[in-house]
């Protein structure tokens, strides 16, 4: 099961990216790129970095950087993902556009979900509420961005085995992609919400629950054409068959999702095809086919363990280059306040000195008047 808490969520990265009230995929080959994203994520990043090269305009910038770090997420190359995703944020912060700010927080805080930061990633959805909070009541964007905040969340306490209090944010999520009036944009997330859904009440051991939200994490799949997804929720269902001993079963879905994810490179969804296809050749007693899946299980295992190596290698370097910033920032602030202090100090002691020097100078004269009084 531990693979399970690597759950997909790279498709709420593609689904809401505004620029200014225009979106993105008016463009034809970026339209082309988010279309292939699920399936050929080779071909997105292709795309993506040759209308980089040319793009001057800043918030559609960020939108491809976006674009980039997802297909990157979707082939599990979690580096390169997190480079670009930092490189959005850097960039955002020279825009006053708010749905633009709350887009790319929420995507950042999925990338450190995805990395298993999840301090970092709460901290990073407290730091979206606040621009979420500036959206108007009704906009479709509030009601995606709530969505996907409440899932981000959901999967936060899935990793940590709590399915109860998952499963609650889950359906808080699903009940506010439900008030987005454009229900295509949703279909991908929809899907990747039910396949996690799925496996809370798989935990729970809530069979029916457990095979009807797989059941419509594919039906959200298939309507969005996204293999993918179609195959981790295929995967989903077999994992639960699996645990019925229904293995023959399990196999016939598996092989589905196998055929349904060639094309992707998505390294954990082939890693999770594997180990339940060769725990399944395992309990039907063929050791030889057993054998090839699980080499073919910790092959996948190995590819996916360098790559989270290498993007927390990067994440530290990032979190060491934002605390030196603050850092630098304080002493500044403190140094500034010790001047000031310092200079405010000198100046009162300069007055109060003046003064007592003028009153000494008074009290001197009105001595000598004084004695001069007296004698006369």
């Amino acid at each position: 099961m531990k693979i399970v808490a690597k759950i997909i969520i790279w498709a709420f990265l593609t689904c809401q990216i505004t620029v200014n009230g225009q979106k993105i995929s008016d463009d034809s080959l970026m339209k082309k790129a988010r279309l292939e994203i699920y399936d050929n994520p080779d071909h997105t990043i292709s795309i993506g970095k040759s209308l980089l090269k040319k793009e001057t305009d800043l918030n559609k910038s960020i939108g491809i950087y976006l674009l980039l770090s997802t297909a990157n997420i979707a082939k599990r190359n979690f580096d390169q993902s997190l480079q670009y995703i930092l490189k959005a944020k850097e960039l955002v912060q020279k825009t006053n556009d708010i749905k633009t700010q709350t887009n790319v927080l929420i995507s950042v805080a999925i990338q450190y979900q995805q990395m298993e930061l999840f301090s970092k990633s709460l901290e990073t959805l407290n730091e979206a509420d606040i621009y979420l909070k500036k959206l108007p009541e009704n906009a479709p964007e509030r009601y995606m961005e709530t969505a996907r905040s409440y899932a981000i969340r959901g999967m936060i306490y899935k990793g940590q085995s709590n399915s109860e209090i998952a499963l609650e944010k889950f359906l808080l999520s699903v009940q506010n992609f439900g008030k987005v009036k454009k229900k295509k944009a949703t279909y991908a997330n929809m899907s990747v919400v039910y396949y996690n859904i799925g496996y809370c009440y798989l935990n729970l051991n809530q069979m029916e629950k457990t095979q009807q939200a797989f059941t419509q994490s594919i039906d959200y799949a298939q309507k969005v054409s996204a293999k993918s997804l179609e195959a981790f929720a295929l995967k989903g269902m077999a994992e639960m068959y699996k645990l019925k001993h229904e293995n023959q079963t399990a196999l016939s879905l598996l092989l589905r999702a196998e055929n349904l994810c060639k094309n992707t490179g998505d390294i954990i969804l082939n890693e999770g095809i594997y180990k339940e296809m060769a725990d399944n050749y395992l309990a039907m007693g063929n050791s030889r086919l057993y054998q090839d899946y699980n080499k073919k299980y910790f092959e996948m295992r190995f590819k996916r363990e360098q790559s989270e190596l290498n993007s927390i290698n990067h994440s530290i370097n990032n979190y060491n280059k934002e605390t030196l910033k603050k850092a630098r920032e304080l002493t500044t602030y403190y140094n500034s306040i010790t001047t000031l202090m310092i200079t405010t100090g000198m100046v009162i002691m300069m007055t109060l000195s003046y003064f007592i020097l003028k009153i000494r100078k008074k009290n001197g004269k009105y001595r000598k008047d004084i004695q001069q009084l007296i004698r006369s």
